[in-house]
């Protein structure tokens, strides 16, 4: 054969074991390439679709775990995350515009089909007509032994493709576990639940807050700095505080596993839990308040389209982004800053007499792209958020920002700051009225951006010392700043925690509403 008719083979043979790269692994020849070749040699026609088929899977496959490592830190599962397609390309227009998340969905598209058109033409040129067979056979032994002493000892695509196999397989496995355990409720009827807590309840969920706040130095310095003030400043105000770390189900990104896990008393680690913990009728954190006689509602932000799932969430009222009343201009993805939003909450949600309130905050000013970042004003200043006009403007822009690593870091830093002065001054601006409120981080940064702590997420506890002080038992330390030892508790089990921590079993919610002055919820 001479040189010129083997170089389009050879080119062919180089495509396809680009396809059998493991990502995480040594970049060497593998020994599945070989076996690939002889077997479209031998099989032409009838096995070159089947091969060109599996290793474009295999290829498209490789791809998505290395944009999900680097975004979430963990591998594709097709059987849960599909349905991230559609949240990567809301977020991609959200940041960098509508023509960027266009874009995203056209480079995926080529890129899928360019992979596919290599991989049938390199499988073409090795799966011809017999003439030449042996020719070509002759070749794969050559480069068989080319490449022996380079190649990898095991085939390595195939302990791959059988782990990701195992891995969709195991979620319909963990599906099945989770419904039994989704229906077996240890809360289920207990008398009491909440029934010590006499105010309002504010769980408020800080985006991207992790254990890298404390654990990375570049971000413990200004991070640490900004709780401390804050914590002198709330205890010279009469307010306790205690501090720990949860383990949150998910990093980087997905948001609302965090937030069902913490509610539901179940760890929800994919989607296809979330939408299983939905349908399983659970009661989670926010029935049993309803049933303890509060209002219950959500504060998201981020919620820009329609939320059919949150019928199932126990929330009385929910305010999404346009309910929220803000007229100023969006932070990019980030529809408006946190001060904003807890203004809002008071201002639409807080009333004074009635029935005491029982709500999710989510507070978004730091998520990605953490540019440009809010600073805080007057809350007489707040308004319907016009006042924010020029910083949403002002800065870098994110394609800007987000060409240098370095830059990231230093925004995310200052956006986290930013989320952490915010709900520290609203803590301190109700303390002559204090309601109990639990801050706590949704999840952990990309791995890229806060390699420290893993999934451990902070939570604080904040209001009257007879409430914060139960807070005890978790094992959470006083102040603002949890133990550096201090173990994390997985955020599954926070649902029962502070169903049992606030518990009153002599008192149920008429009793409980009426000896704190409110007035009694309507009979069901």
């Amino acid at each position: 054969m001479t040189m010129r008719r083997a170089l389009p083979l050879l080119l062919s043979a180089l495509a396809i074991q680009l396809a059998l790269i493991v990502p995480g692994a040594a970049i060497r020849p593998t020994p599945e390439l070989p076996a690939l070749l002889l077997l479209l040699v031998l099989g032409g026609g009838v096995v070159r679709l089947a091969v060109a088929a599996a290793l474009t899977l295999l290829a498209m496959q490789k791809i998505a775990d290395l944009a999900m490592v680097s975004a979430l830190g963990r591998p594709f599962n097709v059987a849960a995350d599909l349905p991230l397609l559609d949240a990567a390309v809301r977020l991609t227009g959200g940041t960098f515009g509508p023509l960027a998340g266009l874009g995203l969905v056209l480079a995926a598209a080529l890129a899928a089909s360019g992979i596919a058109a290599v991989l049938w033409w390199a499988t073409g040129l090795w799966a011809r007509p017999v003439a030449g067979q042996g020719t070509r056979i002759a070749l794969v032994a050559a480069i068989g032994l080319v490449l022996l002493p380079a190649m990898a000892p095991r085939p390595e695509n195939a302990r791959y493709a059988f782990e990701r196999a195992r891995l969709a397989a195991g979620t319909f496995a963990a599906l099945r576990d989770f419904r039994a355990a989704a229906a077996n409720d240890p809360m289920a009827g207990r008398p009491g639940l909440l029934g010590a807590i006499d105010r309002d309840v504010l769980v408020i969920f800080v985006e991207s807050y992790g254990r890298a706040s404390f654990a990375t130095p570049f971000y413990a310095e200004t991070h640490l700095a900004t709780l401390r003030r804050a914590e002198a400043d709330l205890a010279r105000a009469g307010l306790a505080m205690r501090s720990g770390y949860l383990v949150s189900p998910t990093q980087g990104g997905q948001s609302w596993l965090a937030h069902a896990t913490f509610a539901s008393g179940l760890w929800v680690g994919d989607q296809s839990l979330y939408q299983a913990a939905l349908a399983s009728g659970r009661q989670g954190l926010f029935h049993h308040a309803q049933r303890a006689g509060f209002q219950t509602a959500a504060v998201m932000p981020a919620i820009t389209r329609p939320w059919p799932e949150a019928a199932q969430m126990g929330f009385d009222r929910i305010l999404a982004a346009s309910d929220l009343g803000y007229r100023g201009l969006p932070f990019n993805w980030v529809t408006m800053p946190d001060q904003f939003t807890l203004a809002a909450a008071d201002r639409l949600l807080r009333h004074d007499g009635g029935d005491p309130l029982f709500a999710q905050v989510a507070l978004i000013s730091s998520h990605a792209p953490w540019v440009p970042v809010p600073r805080l004003i007057g809350w007489d200043e707040v308004g319907d958020g016009s006042a924010f006009a020029a910083m949403a403007v002002a800065g870098e822009s994110p394609q800007e920002v987000w060409r240098d690593r370095d830059n990231i870091r230093r925004h995310y830093r200052d956006a986290i700051d930013y989320a952490l002065q915010t709900v520290t001054a609203y803590a301190l601006r109700h303390a002559g009225d204090a309601p109990l409120i639990l801050v706590l981080g949704d999840h952990q940064a990309a791995q890229r951006i806060a390699p420290d702590g893993g999934r451990d997420v902070p939570m604080h506890v904040i209001g009257p010392t007879a409430l914060v002080e139960r807070s005890a038992a978790w094992g959470f330390a006083p102040g603002l700043v949890p133990g550096a030892d201090s173990p994390a508790i997985p955020m599954d089990r926070m649902r029962d925690l502070i169903l049992q921590g606030f518990a009153a079993p002599d008192a149920g919610p008429r009793e409980r509403l009426a000896r704190h002055g409110r007035s009694s919820p309507a009979p069901p």
